[in-house]
């Protein structure tokens, strides 16, 4: 974990109660909530259903006014527009447009970041193959189950490359495979510097991934710290061997009895986690190439997705090269701006090649014969009309 001198979220007696139309208070969801995250930290908001952890992200995006209470986000007020592109958001339901495919839903939210066609494109592929929806990019949304749309999520989430990252239930509807694969994620992401807010209902996901976690119940903090010595057993101590025999146990036990004056409480065989068989199993048949239609086996991280200082060396980089590139650039000359013909002479010039032209080499229309019937047009009248016109342009100049 990486510590900063600034904490990225800091909330002092943050507080947030719903009234009814009487202006009454009726819910009082957030109470005195006292929050601070680091830099490369990842935290855990926890709590049964009604706590209070979704109105308090949506106070911390910005979303929900606080009744009471401060809220700053890399130091500034969450409403400022300045840091909404430094943060990335998984809402603990996927709302997405139904119609798009998973390209276009990705490149939908990097056009509104502003981010250039190439750049978009490149981290449009990076991120399905992250996900693991590389062969399903073509597929509507509407078509996906809920764990593909959560991955799909999450993809959307990080397409700015975002320095704080707010996931609300990210393993909601995911299968073993895509729990662990998304955990997996969520590690390499603190380890590259970001800084994660995770709220979820499953504590083993919880206790897997986060370094400190804050539990809330009827909108207040219960309890809050680092989660290995919030989960530490001081009064067990705990051995793990290779396996012994049953004789050597007996002696453990004896000696323990003798020297401590304290019984062995259980001696089992250790067992690997119901997740790791899953697992094991789905990848021995990925090796056999088995087919299926949902999502495969994740990708590395995106190489986008750097710490703040590798995108500020880029950047850098980046601006240097352009400098050169512009000195060595030739010189352009910019050439003069022709002279602007005088309109009113140029339409009198124009109507005088048409007078001026031969009857002969006029177009005769290809009209019905009834049409040559009609009288032939007076070149005389035609000629003082639009001379009156021209005189019209001409008095208008002069004003």
């Amino acid at each position: 974990m990486v510590t900063d001198s600034l904490p990225v979220l800091q909330t002092v007696g943050l507080t947030k109660v719903f009234r009814d139309f009487w202006w009454r208070a009726r819910v009082e969801a957030v109470k005195d909530l006292d929050l601070t995250i680091h830099r490369g930290e990842v935290f855990g908001l926890l709590g049964p259903n009604g706590s209070g952890k979704s109105t308090a992200i949506k106070m911390i995006l910005g979303l929900l006014y606080p009744t009471k209470g401060r809220i700053a986000v890399f130091g500034r007020p969450p409403t400022d527009v300045q840091i909404k592109k430094r943060i990335g958001f998984l809402p603990e339901e996927t709302y997405l447009y139904r119609f798009l495919n998973a390209r276009e839903t990705l490149d939908f939210y990097g056009r509104l970041f502003e981010q250039f066609g190439r750049v978009r494109r490149e981290r449009i592929d990076r991120l399905l193959e992250m996900v693991g929806l590389q062969h399903e990019a073509k597929r509507r949304i509407g078509e996906y189950s809920k764990g593909m749309a959560r991955r799909i999520g999450l993809a959307q989430a990080l397409i700015n490359d975002p320095e704080f990252l707010i996931l609300d239930e990210p393993t909601a509807g995911l299968d073993p495979i895509g729990t662990r694969q998304i955990k997996d994620v969520i590690r390499q992401l603190a380890a590259m510097g970001k800084t994660i807010l995770l709220s979820s209902h499953l504590l083993a996901d919880v206790e897997d991934v986060c370094d400190r976690v804050t539990i809330l119940y009827g909108g207040q903090e219960r309890t809050a710290g680092d989660i290995a010595q919030l989960l530490a057993r001081e009064n067990l101590t705990q051995i793990t061997t290779e396996k012994l025999s049953e004789d050597t146990v007996t002696q453990v036990r004896d000696l323990i009895r003798r020297l401590e004056d304290k019984r062995v409480l259980e001696v089992t065989a250790p067992a690997d986690k119901l997740e790791d068989l899953f697992l094991r199993i789905v990848r021995e048949a990925e090796a056999r190439n088995l087919k299926t239609s949902g999502a495969r086996t994740t990708g590395d991280l995106p190489e986008f997705l750097g710490t703040t200082e590798d995108r500020e060396s880029a950047m850098i980089d980046s601006l240097l090269a352009a400098a050169d590139r512009s000195h060595a650039a030739p010189e352009l000359v910019v050439p003069e701006a022709p002279a602007q013909p005088d309109p009113v002479a140029a339409s009198q010039e124009v109507v005088e090649q048409l007078l001026r032209q031969p009857e002969d080499s006029r177009v005769e229309p290809a009209v019905p014969s009834a049409a040559s019937e009609l009288p032939a047009p007076d070149t005389e009248m035609d000629r003082s009309f639009i001379e009156g016109l021209i005189k019209d342009k001409e008095s208008e100049a002069g004003e």
